[in-house]
């Protein structure tokens, strides 16, 4: 299939998608499900790809075998976390709820397709990646396999400290700065980016890999500016006080560094 083909069915199928999930959503009255969809469905579109796209087989293999691990390991982390407390909502969405109250159905039809049409934008460097004919492996795509490997690692370990952390009755209220939260307010943010700057330097290996800087520098923007940092800094605010304002003092909110004395 062409290159534009492929972006067709993939987009059509996703917005077809999410547009049930929505109703889904509205039945269980938890729009925080689309989190998990949206994590799942980049391995579902790399695997597209590799599958019919007519790149070198090893190639396809290698990244849909790394956005496959990727998503499925991001995509069941939350959908544990979000099914875990239904039918309580994530505080992003209840804040969603207050901000779109006076349009909340339509817009939240309107953001479940642009979530949709999301993946598909952010997946450029899957396509790129999977469409290159050439019979071996590039510097960069070694690279970036490596980058991959330590930053889902970093993102699992992140993950894994504040479930723990959660888990203890005595931890209730408090705020997680042990392991790598003790260096990042958002550690598990940080090695997300890297994952997509990974994916970019993949992509860098094939022609026209640097339209793949999209992933990298909107999910950097995402979450410095809208979705991530700002929404999960606000609710922590609201739940932890003065606790979290110490917090925020002391520990640097991205890039894991040493804390302030």
């Amino acid at each position: 299939m062409s290159p534009l083909s492929l972006v067709a069915l993939a987009l059509v199928g996703l917005c077809a998608s999410f547009g049930i999930l929505y109703f889904v959503a509205r039945r269980m009255d938890n729009y925080g499900i689309v989190d998990i969809a949206w994590s799942y469905a980049f391995g579902l579109l790399a695997l597209l790809y590799a599958l019919l796209a007519p790149g070198w087989p090893v190639r396809r293999a290698l990244i849909a075998a790394l956005a496959l691990t990727w998503s499925a390991r991001l995509g069941t982390y939350l959908a544990i976390r979000v099914l875990g407390h239904h039918p309580e909502e994530d505080g992003r969405y209840k804040q969603l709820r207050k901000d779109w109250a006076a349009n909340f159905t339509a817009k939240m039809a309107g953001f479940f397709q642009m979530q949709a049409g999301s993946v598909v934008f952010l997946g450029a460097a899957f396509l790129i990646a999977c469409l290159n004919p050439a019979p071996a492996l590039h510097p960069f795509e070694i690279a970036g396999a490596i980058l991959w490997v330590v930053a889902i690692s970093g993102e699992a370990t992140a993950d894994a400290q504040l479930a723990a952390f959660k888990r203890s009755p005595a931890n209730k209220g408090q705020v997680c700065a042990v392991g790598l939260w003790r260096f990042s307010r958002h550690p598990n943010y940080f090695f997300e980016w890297l994952i997509w700057v990974a994916y970019f330097l993949f992509a860098l290996g094939s022609p026209w890999g640097w339209v793949a800087i999209v992933g990298p520098a909107s999910i950097l923007y995402l979450l410095l500016r809208v979705t991530g940092i700002p929404m999960t800094e606000e609710q922590s605010l609201r739940s932890r006080g003065d606790a979290y304002r110490r917090y925020q003092q002391t520990t640097s909110a991205f890039v894991p560094w040493f804390p302030k004395r």
